[in-house]
């Protein structure tokens, strides 16, 4: 019997009906004027260049790359207008296709003007979207609340679970490596050092043990000091760590203290205590600032070089902020180490190449227009988000709105130009980075969505949701890439390797998932 094709659907029909345009460039478009400027260091490329107003987004790249005399090995970048209208702020306008298409189409400027052009690196390696479970791994006796890879290998991944323990991973061969045993209660949050050295874990015991990365073993005794639970765990930014010294470790706990533990010596240095209510985030940034996040509705800077002194006291969200992103939080997370890094390798480099590999790929997301600027963003329960300058003035720079419901977390690409945010309304939200302006909203999830992790080169997105799913997004497009079914039941945790390879997830089901392509 013959194929019958099926009749088109209404939707075929409406679509068929419309008038389509085509995007030509006319063939009479006057050269522009542009020049070439640096997003992080300011600084301009080659001077004013009469350019075709149709130029493509590949050609400027050529173009660049000819000028910065990188002919031989292109680097790939990405292009934005910066935009200022009288008495306006700058904002700059992302050049997808062409000038032509991007800028001088929709209106915002004519031929006639010129054209400053941001350049920004992109990722020089690509990451490959992750499309199929490779394990499902058994171990834990109960709900697994918290997953990160190590930064020097994407073979090691630590979980923190409600059965007490931890667990290491040997992703390479699929297999549990070390149980992480002695807390009494849940494992709320786990955290390498940047150094990849150690595993610090923090419970609703009210304890903190540290571990040896390598081997498994409890380092010490636990450290004790909070009266509530561990609600959150930073470790000191290897840039800042001197040679030879061992990286400190913050914490945050339900008593709504911050403390600061000395991890050589197993003693608490500094005790930061302000906030009226739980803490629920602590991030150590670059600059030596702990910020915290509390259910008193605030976010406090402390200034760890004055022991601990309370420098900003940032107000303005009306309900509990639930979780805080710093622009440099990648950077600090990686320490001294790239995609390329293995476990062998790490172990051949000096501290001291180390620490300067840590500042350089630090300074390199911190800097906008030449100087050092790091960003923050909280995400509250009162459905809002907040971005902030925290150094520089104690009132937001934009407040991001649109969730209709409570924003679980915020966080940023790792070169700091963009932030996802994860809803109790099924969606996540891609904002700017810069400048907090909205983008685009990423709809699939059927159900509240836990948490988002980025590739290493800024491409894609993964995110955990109640629905039990994963789902894999093209940033660029703002479309779904990857649906990953496979969890039976709520999925918690979800975190994306260093080099791109892998992506973990845990959740009610208390199985450990590795994903890859």
């Amino acid at each position: 019997m013959a194929t019958v094709i099926p009749p088109p659907s209404k939707k075929q029909k409406r679509e068929a009906q419309q008038v389509r345009e085509l995007d030509l460039v006319p063939k009479d478009l006057p050269n522009v004027l542009i020049k070439f400027q640096a997003s992080d260091t300011g600084e301009t490329v080659g001077g004013s260049i009469r350019v075709p107003g149709g130029i493509s987004e590949k050609q400027l790249e050529e173009l660049l790359n000819q000028l910065n005399g990188q002919t031989e090995e292109p680097v790939p970048y990405t292009f934005s207008l910066l935009d200022q209208k009288d008495g306006q702020a700058e904002t700059l306008i992302d050049i997808k296709d062409s000038i032509y298409s991007s800028v001088l189409k929709p209106g915002i400027k004519t031929t006639e003007d010129f054209l400053t052009i941001i350049y920004t690196p992109r990722a020089v390696f690509k990451v490959n979207a992750i499309t199929r479970s490779n394990a499902a791994i058994s171990g834990h006796k109960s709900t697994i609340l918290c997953c990160q890879f190590a930064p020097n290998d994407s073979g090691r991944m630590c979980t923190g679970a409600g059965d007490s323990t931890a667990r290491v991973w040997d992703c390479n061969t699929q297999t549990p490596l070390y149980t992480l045993s002695g807390h009494s209660n849940w494992v709320l949050c786990v955290a390498y050092s940047p150094c990849g050295t150690m595993i610090a874990t923090g419970s609703m015991d009210n304890t903190i043990r540290l571990w040896d990365a390598d081997t498994g073993k409890q380092m010490g005794s636990a450290l004790t000091g909070h009266s509530k639970w561990i609600s959150s765990l930073t470790w000191e930014p290897l840039n800042l760590v001197k040679v030879g010294d061992t990286p400190r470790l913050a914490s945050g706990s339900k008593d709504g203290t911050i403390k600061v533990w000395d991890t050589t010596r197993r003693t608490c240095t500094i005790t930061m205590s302000g906030h009226t209510n739980a803490v629920s985030c602590v991030k150590w940034s670059g600059s030596n600032i702990v910020y915290s996040a509390s259910h008193d509705k605030t976010i406090k800077a402390w200034d760890i070089t004055v022991s601990g002194k309370c420098i900003q006291t940032l107000k303005s969200h009306a309900h509990w902020v639930n979780h805080l992103a710093i622009s440099t939080d990648y950077a600090l997370r990686k320490g001294g180490f790239d995609h390329s890094s293995t476990r062998t390798s790490s172990k051949t480099i000096s501290p001291e190449d180390m620490r300067a590999k840590a500042l350089e790929q630090y300074e390199k997301v911190a800097k906008l227009g030449g100087s050092i600027s790091e960003r923050l963003v909280t995400a509250s329960d009162d459905f809002t988000m907040f971005l902030w300058e925290p150094l520089k003035s104690s009132k937001p720079v934009c407040r991001m709105t649109g969730h209709q419901k409570l924003v679980n977390h915020v966080s940023f690409s790792p070169d700091g130009r963009y932030v996802a945010s994860s809803s109790f309304d099924n969606s996540i939200k891609l904002w700017d980075g810069v400048k907090g302006t909205f983008i685009g909203t990423l709809r699939g999830h059927v159900s509240a969505v836990y948490q988002t992790s980025w590739s290493a080169d800024n491409r894609l997105l993964v995110s955990c949701s109640k629905d039990t799913t994963l789902k894999v997004w093209d940033v660029r497009t703002r479309k779904l890439k990857v649906d990953l079914p496979g969890h039976s039941d709520e999925v918690y945790a979800v975190d994306w390797s260093m080099d791109g390879k892998r992506v973990a997830s845990g959740g009610k089901d208390k199985m450990v998932r590795l994903w890859g392509h």
